[in-house]
């Protein structure tokens, strides 16, 4: 069974950074697709970036040059670095696994960014 725990969240002044992990259990991790969403209420979830089992990377352009995804497949872990963190990106921040045709989410972790 494969579930995913997100960790990292808090409080941050504007312009401060927060890493994101995402610690994943079952199936093969260094097979698998990770991504990071948020979602803000009212809002529908919103995909921030990406990271392939061959460590290709995109990011959505509201984070680019700011944010920086990465995994440890030693750990079974992925992260998401934030750097210059801005009112705008506060949200609950999902873990996402694509394995095998199917997708797992995380529970979430809040990140609130105070101007």
């Amino acid at each position: 069974q494969v579930q995913l725990r997100e960790s990292g969240g808090g409080l941050v002044q504007e312009g401060g950074s927060l890493r994101l992990s995402c610690a994943t259990s079952g199936g093969i991790f260094s097979a698998s697709a990770m991504g990071w969403y948020r979602q803000t209420p009212g809002k529908q979830r919103e995909w921030v970036a990406t990271i392939a089992s061959s460590d290709n990377t995109n990011y959505a352009d509201s984070v680019k040059g700011r944010f920086t995804i990465s995994r440890d497949n030693a750990k079974n872990t992925v992260y998401l670095q934030m750097n210059n963190l801005k009112p705008d990106d506060t949200a609950v921040y999902y873990c996402n696994r694509n394995y095998r045709s199917s997708t797992y989410w995380g529970q979430g972790t809040q990140v609130t960014v105070s101007s």
